[in-house]
């Protein structure tokens, strides 16, 4: 498994994103359910966008879960940076076998 840092930048339309903002995080908490969302959130200073942590198998299937983000799927994301990351202290544990 590894660990993607993803960058979401937002368009400017507010009001849109209040709308679908609901069924984003329903998405979003689904995933976390899953163990393969580990932290989500917008950032602090109030610029348009939000930090995602994710863990997957490969960045085939962390592309797949991104596009089907309702924010994705409206538009509503204007940029999307991934990074692939090494956690060297801290985390979060591993998910339990199936």
């Amino acid at each position: 498994m590894s660990i993607f840092a993803v960058q979401y930048t937002y368009d400017e339309r507010r009001a849109e994103q209040d709308a679908v903002r609901p069924e984003h995080r329903t998405y979003l908490r689904g995933l976390a359910a899953q163990g393969t969302l580990l932290a989500s959130g917008p950032w602090a200073d109030g610029d348009p966008g939000a930090l995602l942590v994710f863990r997957t198998d490969d960045e085939a299937t962390l592309d797949a879960l991104l596009a089907a983000d309702p924010f994705a799927r409206e538009g509503l994301v204007a940029s999307t940076t991934v990074r692939g990351w090494n956690v060297v202290i801290g985390g979060w544990p591993e998910p339990a076998p199936r």
